[in-house]
């Protein structure tokens, strides 16, 4: 029969309630379980002006995560992977004794919760890489802008919420696991998650394994703070592919009198010149420029169009409406992500029309477009 480590086994003694989760786990514990529910509901329910609160409750998440790998090798006994982590066979045992009904008390963590609890941490762990990667790529923001694509970015984008789906079912068995285990053993574990106690049967024991917590306190500090500046740092590199020079001045002079002066990126090469090629019925009117003037623009234009960059508009407004392909707003794709926004809030005065970009996207002139820099007006 394969053995147990001491935290399971004791000589006979009396029932009690005894401490066995630190504060440091409970509270650890509960700032997972804020921070974890509000980066999926902010990730897979809400649009895309809420990015700046997943991405902040996210990046605590993963704070969390790091602070609670260290405290579990430095923390107390039922703390420590050491203790919960079970092999196969231990873990398999534990199984056919709960078919069985005859599975014994475990002081802290069972087989199944240790597996349990590494799988979460292990997800929150992924989710957090995937999720950089995402940002960096597919948005041009954070510490991997400099050097992620967009295409590696969508493909981590994908990842990243099929990982967040696999979390939520992991979550489900977590708590079915938590509830099957409070009735078989007739212990509320949500309470003692609360209140850190749990009755330590005559079949059960603590072993004597000291916590560390000042060494846990500063290996969290070092690497807590080691990534956080390295963040940082690699978060102020120019984002790979984004627009970074300022935009034409004669191109806003002449352009921009009318209408918005729209980064060159937001349209394929073919749109421009096909724009330019009919200024003299330019939606209605005649928008003629001087030769040298629109060969200046065109050079501009031509230059900078969607296919010189690898933002996400820049590959996305490539693909035009077929009965209006010169118009921004009537691509599938502007449509798609603007679909909730009503049609009283362009109809606003401070907005006025559905193409006046520059009205809830503080960016746009940079042609950036940042989820981070959008505020939609309000009445």
């Amino acid at each position: 029969m394969p053995t147990a480590p001491a935290s399971e086994i004791a000589p006979q003694q009396a029932s009690r309630r005894i401490l066995v989760w630190d504060p440091f786990l409970r509270l650890a514990h509960w700032l997972l379980v804020v921070t974890v529910l509000a980066a999926l509901v902010t990730g897979l329910v809400f649009d895309a002006t809420w990015l700046a609160v997943h991405v902040a409750a996210g990046t605590a998440a993963a704070a969390i995560v790091l602070a609670r790998i260290v405290w579990g090798f430095l923390g107390p006994p039922t703390a420590r992977f050491s203790e919960f982590v079970a092999g196969p066979r231990r873990f398999l045992h534990h199984l056919s004794e709960l078919m069985s009904g005859s599975g014994r008390h475990h002081l802290g963590h069972n087989p199944a919760g240790g597996a349990m609890a590494i799988a979460l941490l292990t997800v929150i762990v992924a989710l957090s890489v995937s999720g950089v990667a995402a940002l960096g790529g597919s948005l041009k923001s954070g510490p991997l802008a400099f050097g992620t694509t967009f295409a590696v970015g969508e493909v981590f984008r994908s990842a990243h919420e099929l990982i967040a789906y696999g979390l939520i079912g992991l979550i489900l068995l977590h708590v079915g696991g938590a509830l099957f285990e409070s009735w078989r053993t007739r212990q509320n574990l949500v309470l003692a998650m609360i209140d850190g106690r749990k009755t330590a049967h005559p079949e059960t024991v603590a072993t004597t394994t000291v916590a560390n917590p000042r060494l846990a306190i500063v290996i969290s500090t070092i690497i807590l703070g080691g990534a956080a500046s390295l963040v940082f740092a690699l978060s102020r590199l120019p984002a790979s592919g984004a627009p970074s020079q300022t935009i034409d001045p004669t191109y806003v002079e002449e352009c921009g009198a009318c209408h918005n002066a729209f980064h060159p990126s937001l349209a394929p090469a073919a749109v421009w010149s096909s724009l330019l090629d009919g200024l003299a019925d330019h939606f209605g009117e005649d928008a003629t420029l001087d030769p040298q003037q629109a060969n200046s623009i065109r050079t501009y234009l031509m230059a900078n169009a969607a296919e010189a960059y690898d933002t996400k508009p820049a590959h996305r407004l490539r693909r035009r409406d077929s009965a209006n392909p010169l118009s921004i707003v009537a691509t599938p794709f502007w449509r798609r992500v603007h679909s909730t926004i009503p049609d009283k809030t362009f109809a606003m005065k401070a907005v006025g029309r559905r193409s006046n970009c520059n009205a809830c996207h503080a960016d746009a002139v940079a042609g950036s477009f940042s989820p981070f820099a959008i505020a939609i007006p309000q009445e």
